[in-house]
């Protein structure tokens, strides 16, 4: 108990007690701390999928039903949502939404709420396909914002000002035609009709997208997935459009690293996407089961966005033939979680090649280097870790796992800064 209210008093000193940053591209002085905090609740069940931090609060959407505080012998039935207050652990009991389906989306809005996507239909007994903005005080919907998809899920959603953007595999919000990319009124839901990045996917089953980033600036947004196309442009997976204006427009930078096959049964192999917090590079993981040197199945990648034209990546860390399936960029460390078990292992096989590192289920990158750093507090691998979301206080890490730095945390932990 003594360490868990010196933790708490230690991140209110950080200023955890004022409005926190909700995205995960938040600059961090040093690599966070290898030891968990120890107030964190669980979810009992199922996999977090999305985290987000809403001024004192913390966000939790994913495929779980039961969650629990930590110490404590009640559990909550919390069918895919949850929140807990970011200094103690404590849950918001007040918080618990109706959702009838899977959160995979989740980002802070103003005045106290959050957007929530998912594959779910209902919220509170209310028809909201796939999207909704709810209360964060008490858990209900915010009247004036209507938006739904017609099929499939949101998978990814980013906000800045009053744009709200939404990837998953769908190809209409409201009734209009919008293929696997959307942006909204931030406010009422209302499709913004002027943007339309007409992502396609030709010889694939549809357009999907898996992640999303918005540059710190929100001029631009870089989407991964079952992409083949943007407004009429070959784009292997990966599209980088000027979000500045009126209109979505494809900036002048692309990459065909992407184009080569991993394993034939992936329509996209791309996973997560982050920018750094200055904006000059983003990281991209990625699944794919083949490995070696000259592939980028199952890696991590640096790409720089300066520049114009064709880009091959900065430095591409390899796992040896685990999937990454998350990464959240710091500026002192590229984050990455998955079900690996090395980094630095370009000749692994499913195997530790020459020179690899032990990094099971989570590990840190140098962003400079592209080298393992030594932080290493290990999590069971599971599937994998979903969710990686930094703060000016520490690293959330959602997963479907229970141990995370050789201790226990339900499928949620949180690494705080030295």
């Amino acid at each position: 108990m003594r360490r868990r209210l010196i933790a708490a008093a230690a991140l209110v000193a950080a200023g955890i007690a004022g409005v926190l940053p909700a995205l995960a591209d938040v600059a961090q002085p040093t690599v966070v701390s290898a030891d968990p905090v120890d107030f964190t609740p669980h979810a009992l069940d199922g996999t977090v999928r999305a985290i987000a931090v809403v001024g004192p609060t913390v966000v939790v959407g994913g495929t779980f039903s039961s969650v629990a505080e930590e110490g404590g012998t009640r559990g909550w039935r919390r069918p895919y949502l949850f929140a807990f207050d970011a200094k103690t652990g404590e849950l918001r009991t007040r918080f618990a939404p109706a959702v009838d389906g899977a959160v995979y989306a989740l980002a802070a809005g103003p005045d106290n709420t959050v957007y929530v996507g998912g594959a779910f239909r209902t919220v509170n007994g209310a028809a909201s396909r796939g999207l909704a903005r709810l209360s964060v005080e008490t858990g209900g919907r915010v009247g004036g914002f209507s938006a739904r998809i017609n099929w499939g899920d949101v998978r990814t959603l980013a906000v800045h000002g009053n744009r709200l953007y939404a990837g998953g595999p769908f190809s209409a919000v409201n009734g209009v035609a919008r293929a696997g990319l959307a942006r909204l009124d931030a406010t009422t839901g209302a499709v913004d009709t002027g943007f339309d990045a007409r992502l396609a996917a030709v010889d694939m089953a549809r357009v999907r997208v898996e992640d999303m980033a918005l540059s710190p600036d929100g001029r631009r947004l870089v989407a991964v997935g079952a992409i083949s196309h943007a407004l009429g442009q070959p784009r292997a997976q990966l599209a980088m459009l000027d979000v500045s204006g009126p209109r979505a427009v494809l900036a002048n930078w692309h990459t065909d690293v992407f184009a080569g096959g991993c394993d034939p049964s992936l329509d996209t192999y791309l996973r997560g996407v982050d920018f750094a917090p200055d904006g000059s590079y983003f990281v991209t993981v990625t699944t794919g089961a083949l490995a070696g040197p000259d592939k980028m199945c199952d890696t991590a990648a640096r790409f720089e966005t300066a520049g114009t034209g064709r880009h091959r990546p900065t430095w591409v860390n390899h796992t040896g033939g685990n999937t990454l399936f998350s990464v959240s960029v710091t500026g002192s460390a590229v984050y990455v979680g998955g079900h690996q078990q090395w980094l630095d292992n370009p000749h692994g096989k499913k195997s530790k090649g020459p020179g690899a590192v032990d990094r099971p289920g989570i590990g840190a990158i140098h962003p400079k280097t592209g080298k393992a750093l030594p932080w290493n507090p290990t999590r069971s691998r599971g599937v994998g870790a979903r969710a990686i979301v930094a703060t000016t206080y520490g690293l959330y890490v959602g997963s479907d796992t229970d141990q995370l730095g050789r201790e226990y945390h339900g499928r949620i932990g949180m690494f705080p800064l030295p």
